[in-house]
């Protein structure tokens, strides 16, 4: 299947990949699969002193053939309870859809990711409930790790 992959597009994963693994930010991580270049897997783990503290949720990245052109499609396969997240791990990020431009890599996007979990923007929700929640932490807390528990378990 690479082998279909555009020239240049391959030749800008191959490069994101290498800094992305050189750079070994703490809590991002991803790879392509081993038979598709435009598909990739990445783990997310919430960052210290959020309520996402020590919580680890996988990712799926595809990327389009005119990559970086266009936007990756982001999901989230383990479930994560967020207000810019709905429950088929549809992420409403600016910088994924209208907000995107060429000069975003998989590292800059990763570290958005992340930035959301603990900072969510609770005025544009795909999860209504935990919108509401979102000012109240101590309870927000106590629903994500109860959720957690119950799907991300799951997908161990």
């Amino acid at each position: 299947m690479t082998s279909s992959i555009d020239p240049s597009v391959a030749k800008r994963l191959q490069s994101e990949l290498m800094s992305l693994m050189m750079a070994n930010l703490a809590g991002i991580s991803a790879f392509p699969q081993p038979d598709n270049m435009l598909n990739w897997i990445g783990t997310l783990e919430g960052a210290p002193g959020t309520v996402y503290e020590g919580l680890v949720y996988k990712l799926s990245l595809q990327f389009p053939g005119n990559y970086p052109f266009t936007a990756p499609t982001i999901t989230f396969v383990t479930p994560c309870w967020h207000p810019n997240v709905d429950e088929r791990g549809n992420i409403c990020l600016d910088i994924l859809k209208d907000q995107w431009s060429a000069v975003y890599n998989v590292q800059t996007i990763l570290l958005s990711l992340q930035t959301l979990l603990g900072d969510a923007n609770p005025q544009s929700p795909l999860n209504g409930m935990a919108a509401q929640l979102w000012d109240n932490q101590d309870e927000y807390k106590r629903v994500l790790l109860k959720h957690y528990k119950e799907h991300a378990a799951q997908q161990e």
